[in-house]
């Protein structure tokens, strides 16, 4: 009963003009819907790709859960969600990265490779997290160590192992890849940006500071739910090719 009358009273005091709310509410909801969509698209495919998708929503699952409380977090605090995006990303990024694997075992991809990939992405995040919450005195360095992280998964994806294991397999696994190094070099890069606005170092001077939450929140829902997206259609199209 206290939990309805909390929603209640935080629904009705939300400002109109609070675009950063709005987004929260917004990214919950979308969340939620592709969690819904590829959870009940399962039984469509066969044991190989069903993983790839039920990884896709996990990874959405996940993120609505979370978006929930940063949503409430916001509207009472009017303070930007530091912890929860990082649990949230800590659960959801290395997910992603195993989506790279899923597709590419057909290539021959090991388990070396998803490992990699799931390492890099836990030490971007967790220093990035030491940078912004812990140590902020320390941004700059703590800020440089994620963002050499998150190249060096650039790097494997487009040009290393993973890019050739996609040339191998070809069709439709090298296009899907591709879409995906898309989202990793494209829409990832709203976060290290957003660090650098939020975080004070040499690149203060250059950028200044700022929230950059309302572009958090476009982004997440952009990249999970794109990511799952680029899955979805992948194993619809290699399902099809075995009927």
């Amino acid at each position: 009963m206290k939990t309805l009358v909390l929603l209640s009273d935080i629904t009705s005091k939300m400002d109109p003009t609070d675009y950063i709310g709005f987004t929260f509410f917004v990214g919950c909801m979308a969340m939620m819907a592709a969690s819904a969509f590829f959870f009940l698209s399962l039984n469509q495919f066969d044991k190989k790709w069903r993983t790839s998708v039920l990884v896709s929503g996990l990874i959405t699952f996940i993120a609505a859960v979370h978006y929930f409380y940063m949503r409430d977090y916001w509207a009472v605090n009017m303070e930007s969600p530091t912890f929860f995006r990082y649990v949230d990303w800590i659960l959801t990024v290395p997910l992603m990265c195993v989506e790279f694997y899923l597709i590419l075992k057909v290539a021959g991809a090991k388990p070396s490779l998803m490992w990699k990939l799931i390492g890099l992405s836990v030490v971007m995040l967790v220093t990035g997290y030491f940078g912004e919450a812990v140590y902020p005195g320390q941004a700059a360095l703590w800020g440089g160590i994620s963002g050499l992280a998150y190249f060096v998964i650039v790097y494997e994806i487009w040009l290393g192992s993973a890019k050739k294991l996609a040339v191998a397999a070809g069709g439709d696994i090298l296009k899907a890849h591709k879409i995906l190094c898309w989202f990793v070099l494209v829409g990832w890069a709203i976060y290290p940006l957003g660090y650098m606005l939020g975080t004070e170092g040499w690149y203060t001077s250059i950028l200044g500071t700022g929230s950059v939450d309302v572009a958090y929140n476009i982004a997440d829902a952009i990249n999970k739910i794109g990511f799952g997206l680029v899955i979805y259609a992948l194993a619809v199209k290699k399902q099809d090719a075995l009927a």
